[in-house]
């Protein structure tokens, strides 16, 4: 198991221009990286491929970002768009030799309404269909897409990991799994230790996210209860942190972040990973020992 970073936490969209955020993390003390693709065209594989060889760490996570134009249960120019680009997220990751693709590739981030029980079924529906042609292509790879369901403030669509199991088990593909994040699910789930430990065998990628997008540990997330489910439920994935300062303007609208949550990105990065590593080794230590 790694524990990583993602370049939201100081870039709005990994670009060439980037690269050197590679070496930085390593610095910070990350396991992996995982690259926030907005647009794929601005980065080069090739270049990619090089820093990524010269680092340890050499298979990234991938993660897509999903605004307006790119939505499966949208307009048909929307669906071309959302499976166009997953597609090609798909064969950069496969160039790269990543094995796991996450996001919330089911909806536009920020749809969010009111719908009756036949139109949800509709857009279900439509979303599967398309998520049946990119589980095609990623079993061809040997990608893992990863569903995030967000909460209720940025999508009306999946909100919890039940609501992903059951577009899992409409689709049938080895190549879906969920992507669960602290975040999201400190607002959504009534427990999510438990919902974890009953989900375990969906599980394919893991986001830290305090519950205020701030310092890991100083928050309201149970993290001796995530981390110990994972960890009995024998999750050998990978745990990347994901956070946006108020500097990264565009992510930081989209997420609603209008305060100063920590001094910087390295911060945040070094004290996030301190933490994880600590907990998870904390909850090996004690495994087996009476409550």
């Amino acid at each position: 198991m790694r524990f990583g970073l993602n370049t939201f936490l100081v870039s709005p969209g990994f670009t060439d221009a980037d690269l050197p955020l590679i070496a930085t993390f390593e610095k910070y003390g990350a396991q992996l990286v995982e690259l926030a693709i907005v647009e794929p065209e601005s980065v080069s594989v090739s270049k990619l491929k090089t820093v990524l060889a010269s680092s340890r760490l050499e298979q990234p996570v991938i993660c897509g970002a999903f605004g307006a134009g790119r939505d499966l249960r949208g307009s048909s120019s929307e669906v071309a768009n959302a499976i166009q680009y997953v597609s090609e997220l798909i064969e950069m990751a496969d160039a790269l030799g990543a094995k796991i693709l996450c996001g919330p590739m089911y909806s536009r981030t920020g749809r969010s309404g009111a719908h009756t029980a036949e139109e949800r079924e509709s857009q279900f529906d439509q979303i599967a269909l398309g998520l049946e042609k990119l589980c095609a292509k990623a079993e061809d790879s040997g990608i893992v897409l990863a569903l995030e369901p967000l909460n209720r403030f940025e999508t009306d669509c999946i909100n919890t990991i039940e609501q992903a199991v059951e577009m899992i088990d409409r689709i049938g593909s080895d190549a879906l799994k969920i992507h669960i994040d602290t975040f999201h699910m400190n607002i959504e789930e009534a427990d999510s230790g438990a919902v974890i430990r009953h989900y375990a065998e969906y599980i394919g990628h893991v986001h830290a996210s305090a519950s205020h997008r701030g310092l890991l540990g100083e928050d309201q997330v149970d993290w001796t209860g995530v981390l110990g489910a994972l960890h009995d439920a024998g999750y050998q994935g990978d745990i990347v942190i994901e956070s946006f300062s108020r500097e990264n303007q565009v992510i930081a609208k989209a997420a609603s972040i209008w305060r100063t949550l920590y001094d910087s990105p390295e911060q945040l990065a070094v004290e996030g990973l301190q933490f994880l590593k600590k907990t998870w080794q904390h909850i090996e230590q004690t495994e087996g020992q009476p409550v």
